[in-house]
């Protein structure tokens, strides 16, 4: 049995937080421009991380100022469905609160940055008039479940939404405290006889994260979420592989800690979905590293307790076996951009968003066209696991309207990008970011510029490679699952991975370590040549590098790269 010394710092500070109220009602009045350490931890499971402008940190530390503190607000929706009227909300608080851009995370959550102490309380309540909510997107707690944004079938997709709908309202902590901060601004006069039944004083030992993906399509990248669930269909919903002890999260120069896909635990049937998700819940709960939060994700506990072992514990607490699970067959990773026909004859538009930023820019004004849409046509939208956005319900004959919105904004469709700026995907990482060790979105476009002109010099301009970048080993936009991985190792360097698979089943290997951002195309160099030398028919960039290996690949580099 634990001891309480053996405990972290957030345990405590969970535990004391009387069902995550304090201490944010005295903090939220003062004149502070923060919150102290412990309402820090306490906020963010409201859905809110404190952070600041990193930008200013050393002209303000030389100042003798404090930094200049600034919030990201995470909304979420499971799947990421959000009405237009949603949408424009929150463009219209990112405009009164934040920094005036919108941001599409990987989880299919909407951020809004920059937002200052005292525009927290008017946000929030505003984001909860709207049916939405930040509670639960940050903090240890299930994070945003995640779901194919374009299921194939109505029936099925809409059993997929419901789904997903179902799992978050189970897991959504059940303490009043959200709406008493946030709407009410009266603290409960006692919390006596309260209770979380499945979380429990101090929730879990860390977030949680679920992922619904679709059959054959592994858009969401179902094996990086702690549970993954996998519908298997034959004419009629069967019922679902659960995948467990997925997250690619690790940290540098700590050997312990390591990227790990999830792996298969078992089959259920539709009606038994619910109750074995809450009795994984509860191992995890039970068993999950409280004392050390590096070791404190599911993938540990897994390893610990062996998959025999956790399956063995899931079947107690169930009360009956679990079925074998069945093979997950993989033939797309989607990335559901462009003009589809729904069943209805209605219209679905993916657009692509540079790494999920909505914002204008001189030559493109994604925010303007983003908005236009909304009002014009009042769209149903998703946000995809891409950062990108699909338009849900647009007619036919307003086909040609919406091309023309998004001309007149100078937004370009997805049939225009290269298939490699398609799926590029970038973290938001410095100034805001409080973990980010390196540049990530800033950095990317610049990037990106660099990689084709050395695809157009090989040829492989138009060939499919998804690219990734984080700012750090935490890795939000699952760089271990992109065929070229781009990782923050310091301040002005990376650390390149490669090979991992395009259907997000294999984790990249590293390639090269602390590499300056002015060298990573460099680096590439060699291998992408020698790519666009050997590669066989349809060879997709992970699996040859996969197929060839390091060494041979670096000798080879040396014989033909003058």
């Amino acid at each position: 049995m634990r001891k309480d010394s053996d405990l972290s710092k957030i345990e405590e500070i969970k535990k004391n937080s009387s069902y995550l109220r304090q201490p944010l009602f005295e903090e939220l009045e003062n004149h502070e421009e923060a919150f102290s350490d412990e309402g820090a931890q306490v906020i963010k499971f409201h859905g809110v991380y404190q952070q600041d402008d990193r930008d200013q940190r050393k002209s303000r530390r030389s100042e003798g100022l404090e930094p200049a503190y600034r919030f990201m607000v995470r909304v979420g929706s499971a799947g990421g469905a959000y009405t237009a009227e949603q949408l424009l909300a929150m463009f219209k608080f990112a405009d009164a609160y934040g920094n005036k851009t919108l941001r599409l995370a990987s989880r299919q959550s909407v951020q809004l940055h920059g937002v200052l102490k005292q525009g927290l309380k008017p946000l929030i309540s505003g984001i909860i008039r709207h049916l939405l909510n930040t509670y639960g997107r940050c903090g240890d707690v299930l994070r945003n479940v995640t779901l194919c944004p374009a299921p194939p079938g109505a029936v099925l997709a809409q059993t997929l939404i419901e789904t997903a709908k179902e799992i978050e309202a189970f897991f959504k902590p059940k303490s009043n405290a959200y709406l008493e901060v946030w709407l009410d601004g009266k603290l409960a006069a006692s919390t006596e006889g309260e209770e979380e039944p499945l979380y429990g004083r101090t929730y879990l030992p860390r977030k949680f994260k679920i992922g619904i993906a679709s059959p054959f399509d592994n858009c969401i990248d179902v094996y990086a979420n702690d549970i993954g669930i996998v519908p298997v269909e034959n004419g009629r919903l069967e019922g679902f592989v659960l995948l467990a002890g997925g997250g690619i999260a690790f940290s540098h120069g700590e050997r312990t800690t390591y990227p790990r896909l999830a792996e298969p635990l078992g089959f259920v049937v539709p009606d038994d979905l619910l109750a074995t998700l809450e009795a994984i819940f509860t191992i995890q709960r039970d068993f999950g590293d409280r004392s050390k939060r590096s070791h404190a994700r599911m993938k540990y506990t897994l390893d610990r307790l062996g998959l025999l072992g956790f399956k063995d514990e899931l079947e107690r607490r169930l009360g009956k076996p679990v079925a074998p699970a069945r093979k997950p067959i993989w033939k797309t990773s989607h990335d559901h951009l462009g003009w589809q026909t729904l069943e209805d004859g209605r219209l679905m538009l993916g657009l692509p968003i540079p790494s999920g930023r909505v914002q204008d820019a001189p030559e493109h004004r994604y925010k303007s066209a983003v908005l236009a849409l909304l009002e014009a046509f009042r769209p149903d939208v998703r946000a995809t696991p891409q950062q990108n956005m699909l338009f849900v319900g647009l007619l036919p004959g307003d086909r040609r309207k919406v091309e023309e919105c998004l001309s007149d904004f100078g937004v370009p469709m997805a049939e225009s990008l290269k298939p490699f700026e398609r799926t590029a995907m970038a973290c938001p990482a410095l100034p805001t970011c409080g973990l980010a060790i390196a540049e990530a979105e800033r950095a990317f476009p610049g990037l990106l510029e660099e990689l084709l002109a050395v695809l157009e010099e090989f040829g492989l301009q138009d060939e499919p490679l998804a690219v990734r970048m984080t700012g750090c080993p935490n890795n939000c936009v699952r760089p271990l699952l992109a065929e070229i991985g781009i990782i923050g190792r310091g301040l002005d360097s990376y650390n390149i991975y490669l090979g991992a698979s395009h259907l997000g089943t294999r984790l990249g290997a590293l390639f090269a370590e602390k590499v300056p951002k002015k060298e990573v195309v460099e680096t590439l160099r060699p291998v992408l040549y020698l790519w666009s030398r050997t590669k066989l028919e349809g060879e997709r960039f992970g699996d040859f590098y996969n197929r060839v290996g390091l060494i041979p690949l670096r000798n080879l580099a040396v014989r033909e790269i003058v």
